[in-house]
Formats: C-alpha cells, structure tokens, sequence
C-alpha cells in the first residue's frame, strides 16, 4: 500500500505548477509594492515643488 502512494505522481505537477504561480504572484506583489513606494515618492517631491512656486 505504502509503494503505491510512493510511485502515484500523478498530482505532483499540479503542485509544482502551484507553487510556481506562486512565488511570480509574489514576486509581482513585491515590485508592484516598491514600484508603488517610488511613485509616492516622485509625486510627493512633485507636490512639494508646486507648493513652493510663486505664482
């Protein structure tokens, strides 16, 4: 019995292709993150120049 569920692969790519979607998603939500902070950033000294012009 125990032989059978050692050679059964048959949900085994399955897995992989899980954890593989996985680890892009979160590579995704961890650029889109940074990429989110850098553009807060640019927008915010953006803000600040316009603040400070005389009109």
């Amino acid at each position: 019995m125990g032989r059978h569920f050692l050679k059964d692969t048959s949900g085994a790519t399955a897995i992989e292709y899980a954890l593989i979607a996985g680890l892009i998603s979160l590579a995704i939500i961890v650029g889109a993150r940074q990429t989110g902070n850098e553009l807060r950033a640019s927008y915010n000294n953006v803000a600040d120049q316009v603040g400070t012009t005389n009109p």
